[in-house]
């Protein structure tokens, strides 16, 4: 057996002698308190009836890297593998080749602690950076809500119908039912002459074939409820597809989606993207930049979300916070709760140049919040929601925002680490002896 004679840690070292101490990861994994989320998930294990589950220290660190770095639940697991700093963060003592777990695990996890769960993570990242917050900042926040697209298509009536005739085709091939006429040579021409529907030549003939697509559609859709006689399995999509096909354009409670039948038509006033197909989220911001509240919701008024908001942040920090300011969105609503609500407005005549000034810098600072919203969409996976059902844009939302303070407190970790060890450099001491 060779000896490692340079004093240099090997493959075969533990996980903490290999890697670099000061990286944030490292850093961040010993801040957090696993020893929580292990108390309040074991009661949902079962000690005595099937196979083993996997630790919670490693479901819910897979949880926090998944939003951290952007990635499916895939490639987390496939990287997981090759990682060291994935795996110490995820608790691992030595470096271990294989997968820590089918991907499919984590959709179990996250379905298996819910959105209490979800939340307990939230609350602990607020925690993690709280050490940093000044006291005198705790009275003041920020809110701002946006939309959280959901992974559908662009919905339209054509290719709704078209994805009802597919759907329908496709359970009376699975069951074994008659069907009088499959339309499979019919509908061949059809979608042809939907084709190039803004030509001023072919659009006539497009909107004759969307009228024969929704025809044939309502009749594959009755002669299966017809054959289903008897069978329940299939009443809600049933339903899901007749309302579809009884929708118009000014029909209310539409649905855009077969497989996410709750997704909502948002429409913020963007001139680059006029409709958004989601749910609001409402956002609030600390003024040192840690997010204190998420919340899902389904298309309230603005002014509407303060209230549960407001009792979210009180519940996870136990902070009542006084002045909280908004963009106009939020117009109509003064107090809620003795929590004073803020809008940008013309100066009264009877404030003095101090308040006008004060009220100027507030407001200012508010925009702040915008940047924190772009950051949650591009880099933490707000942009586009995969996770099913209403349940989902919960769980989406309290993620974003848990991961998106985690990674404010690697940077100022690695901030402070960096400060020390200028500290000791300049008293002629060396890092590695102090750590």
């Amino acid at each position: 057996m060779i000896k490692n004679t340079n004093n240099n840690p090997s493959l075969f070292s533990s996980l903490p002698d290999m890697l670099n101490q000061s990286h944030p990861l490292y850093q961040l994994a010993d801040k957090i308190d696993w020893g929580k989320f292990e108390t309040a998930f074991q009661p949902l294990y079962c000690q005595s009836n099937g196979r083993p589950g996997k630790p919670i220290r490693l479901m819910c660190g897979m949880l926090i890297l998944k939003h951290l770095r952007n990635l499916s639940d895939e490639s987390l697991v496939e990287q997981w593998s090759e990682n060291a700093y994935y795996q110490y963060f995820c608790g691992m003592q030595e470096f271990t080749p294989s997968a820590p777990c089918a991907s499919s695990e984590l959709v179990h996890f996250r379905k298996r602690i819910g959105k209490e769960g979800i939340e307990l993570i939230f609350q602990e990242s607020i925690r993690v950076n709280n050490e940093d917050d000044e006291d005198r900042h705790h009275d003041t926040a920020f809110i701002d809500s946006t939309v959280q697209e959901k992974n559908i298509t662009y919905p339209t009536d054509a290719k709704l119908h078209k994805k009802i005739v597919k759907k329908v085709l496709g359970i009376v091939k699975k069951l074994g039912l008659p069907l009088r006429q499959s339309y499979t040579f019919v509908l061949k021409g059809i979608y042809r002459d939907q084709r190039f529907r803004n030509h001023p030549k072919n659009r006539k003939k497009a909107l004759k074939a969307d009228r024969r697509l929704r025809t044939i559609a309502g009749r594959l859709v009755r002669e299966l409820k017809r054959n289903l006689k008897g069978n329940h399995d299939y009443d809600k999509l049933l339903g899901i597809f007749e309302t579809i096909l009884s929708q118009r354009r000014n029909s209310r409670k539409k649905v855009y989606s077969i497989h996410e039948p709750e997704v909502q038509c948002i429409s913020k006033g963007k001139e680059h993207k006029k409709y958004e197909f989601g749910n609001k989220v409402s956002i609030i911001r600390s003024v040192t930049g840690i997010i204190l509240g998420a919340m899902s919701f389904r298309n309230e008024y603005d002014g509407h979300t303060i209230g549960s908001s407001l009792e979210q942040v009180e519940r996870l920090t136990g902070r009542k916070i006084k002045v909280l300011a908004g963009d106009r969105g939020y117009r109509g609503k003064k107090e809620i709760n003795g929590t004073k609500i803020m809008i940008p407005d013309v100066p009264k005549k009877s404030d003095s140049r101090y308040q006008k000034r004060k009220k100027h810098k507030l407001f200012c600072k508010r925009a702040g919040i915008e940047p924190t919203i772009g950051h949650l969409k591009s880099d933490y996976r707000l942009g586009r929601n995969f996770y099913k059902g209403v349940t989902g844009d919960t769980v989406n939302v309290l993620l974003v925002a848990a991961v998106y303070n985690f990674k404010r407190a690697m940077k100022a970790l690695c901030c402070m680490f960096q400060k020390i060890c200028e500290i000791l450099c300049q008293n002629n001491i060396s890092p590695k002896w102090a750590f």
